[in-house]
């Protein structure tokens, strides 16, 4: 059992590694650096130096604060840890956005104790935007300013906004299930990446649906929404802390409703 003592302490590492990965990040931001394309064939999934030295500055900060943790990141190979604690780290969750000079990326940090996310955050460097999620409650930040994070309490996907990267993410049958919510909503908007997961928390939105997401896209959101009073869940309903098909809802009735669409696409084999 976890004291109080713990957690903070828990929690000043994954702030301490938001800072390192935002020194690096924003001057880096909206200037002329180079990208690489690690997708396979015609598909175009960019990665930038500023990618790999933000995770190597977080890297770098465990090494030192929490050496006995694992951590398994986007940009480095994973490192086995003797605590049965893993930080998950994206450094940047949005390279198509940060090339492109929008921000919508963030910095992704989540704490896995083995059954998930214990704890949670995202960042968003450029806005000055902190987002925070544990056990003990949600919290947003922001000009030397914070308030508590709280989702808003819509009922009906009638009344519902809904953000996702679709539709350029997702095969044929993913992009049915997900039309199928879309075509129930009052707004659907696209491609705000993490960015999207954080207004959920922030009570702006009230739905995100999503596919093909790896551990460390989803499990520092998954936290921060969870704290937030939101659901993440994989289209079946499911823990959704390993990625896959995601749905993440501000009410349980939204959450439902959506599983009512999502469900139905067949699991990949």
């Amino acid at each position: 059992m976890r004291t109080h003592d713990d957690i903070r302490a828990l929690i000043d590492v994954a702030e301490a590694l938001a800072d390192a990965a935002g020194a690096v990040l924003r001057p880096q931001f909206r200037a002329q650096i180079a990208v690489e394309n690690k997708g396979a064939g015609e598909a175009f999934d960019p990665v930038t130096e500023a990618d790999r030295a933000a995770e190597r500055a977080m890297r770098a900060v465990l090494a030192d604060a929490r050496p006995q943790d694992g951590i398994f990141g986007e940009e480095e190979a994973p490192q086995k840890g003797a605590s049965g604690l893993t930080w998950v780290l994206d450094p940047i969750d949005g390279t198509r956005a940060f090339i492109s000079g929008l921000p919508t990326w963030g910095t992704l940090i989540a704490l896995d104790d083995g059954a998930g996310p214990i704890l949670g955050l995202i960042d968003q460097p450029f806005l000055g935007e902190r987002f925070l999620g544990h056990a003990g409650g949600a919290l947003y930040r922001r000009g030397g300013q914070e308030r508590p994070l709280t989702v808003r309490g819509t009922q009906d996907l009638a009344d519902a906004t809904l953000f996702s990267t679709f539709p350029e993410i997702g095969t044929e049958e993913e992009r049915l299930g997900f039309e199928a919510v879309r075509d129930q909503v009052r707004l659907t908007r696209y491609g705000t990446d993490c960015y999207a997961y954080a207004l959920l928390a922030l009570g702006q939105i009230d739905l995100v649906v999503e596919a093909g997401l790896a551990p460390y896209d989803i499990q520092g959101p998954m936290a921060v929404i969870q704290a937030a009073g939101g659901i993440v869940t994989d289209w079946r309903g499911r823990p959704a802390h390993h990625g896959g098909r995601v749905v993440a809802a501000a009410t349980p009735a939204l959450h439902n409703a959506a599983l009512a669409c999502l469900s139905k696409v067949p699991d990949p084999g």
